[in-house]
């Protein structure tokens, strides 16, 4: 079960995700507080007897890293900054609360990245910022507020849709990739059973061709024994006869005088 330190922090990251899925006024403090605060959580935490698993704590922190970056980025001036800050920014891969159907950090990433996309629209038409530095607050004090507006939230509602497009599309490359190569895995785990089994029966069949080549072996060392004890005897039976046959031809014929 979590504990009391990682139910606040959760509770924490929760709030300064939704309120940096908001729109705020340049003198709202509060997002960079409990950033702050978020960032000494996460140092107790690591040093917490009952700390999360390594893969949550990377989640954690990959999560404060990015409302850090987050707050950074808007620090900036210039819109085509934001836009290029934003871009090396890495939201959350998993909720943060139950109830998310996408990770909040994802959202406000998309977000800023459609704002920015606006502002950099503007700023090249001529319509956005003035070179004295007009504010947010500024803007929605001009006249035809509601359209713009609604205009604005319809360029981010199509753009946070072309983000999902691209990231279901990516995901479905992804899954296509990963079923590729489970199918390319299992191809080539097949191919070496086979040449497993093959080298086996090769080798137990040499094994059976060395048995029978000793058993050969055996018997043609045995037969060439006894082919040489037959020839043997017969030499033996040979020079006994002819030693007789001298001795009688001695004795029937005596030497001439």
């Amino acid at each position: 079960m979590a504990s009391r330190l990682e139910i606040n922090f959760i509770r924490l990251l929760s709030r300064c995700e939704s309120i940096a899925s908001e729109k705020r006024a340049e003198t709202e403090w509060r997002l960079e507080k409990y950033v702050g605060a978020l960032e000494e959580m996460l140092v107790a935490l690591r040093k917490s007897p009952s700390k999360p698993t390594a893969e949550m704590m990377t989640e954690y922190s990959r999560k404060v890293d990015f409302l850090k970056g987050l707050l950074e980025a808007e620090k900036l001036t210039s819109p085509s900054e934001k836009a290029l800050a934003n871009q090396f920014l890495t939201p959350g891969r998993t909720p943060t609360i139950g109830n998310e159907r996408m990770p909040a950090s994802k959202t406000v990433h998309m977000q800023t990245k459609a704002r920015c996309t606006g502002e950099m629209r503007d700023e090249l038409l001529g319509t956005g910022m003035s070179g004295k530095g007009t504010s947010e607050t500024d803007l929605r004090n001009r006249k035809g507020l509601p359209m713009d507006e609604r205009q604005s939230a319809a360029e981010l509602e199509a753009v946070m849709q072309h983000h999902h497009n691209l990231q279901e599309k990516l995901a479905e490359d992804m899954l296509n990739l990963a079923r590729n190569l489970k199918n390319n895995t299992l191809a080539a785990q097949n191919i070496i059973k086979q040449d497993n089994q093959t080298l086996s029966q090769s080798m137990r069949q040499a094994d059976v061709n060395f048995e029978k080549l000793k058993n050969e072996s055996e018997r043609l060392e045995q037969h060439t024994k006894k082919s040489v004890n037959w020839l043997l005897w017969l030499m033996l039976i040979l020079v006994s006869f002819s030693f007789i046959s001298m001795i009688l031809f001695i004795r029937i014929f005596p030497r001439l005088r």
